[in-house]
């Protein structure tokens, strides 16, 4: 799965913008997977975010396939973060 994350591109344009921030997200959440705390939950939020923007701006590109790869990337980081969360207030809760 880690392949999915590579980008074929180098230059900054809005595209290549969003899979770094993508690729960031991944990161983010899966730090937040591994030491589940308040903190880094949070980081993770905040780095959503900021792909979330990135995204909708790439939504303006041409590369429909490309956004549309960013788009379900970014579905996927939300899921794994929603689920992190929600486990993370179940054991608060107990």
């Amino acid at each position: 799965m880690a392949s999915r994350y590579d980008s074929s591109l180098q230059s900054q344009n809005p595209i290549s913008q969003a899979q770094n921030s993508v690729e960031k997200l991944h990161y983010a959440v899966s730090q937040a997977m591994s030491h589940p705390n308040e903190r880094m939950i949070e980081q993770a939020q905040n780095r959503l975010a900021h792909t979330e923007q990135a995204v909708r701006q790439a939504g303006n590109s041409l590369n429909g396939q490309a956004v549309e790869l960013a788009e379900e990337m970014l579905a996927e980081e939300k899921s794994r973060l929603a689920s992190l969360t929600s486990r993370q207030q179940g054991e608060q809760t107990k």
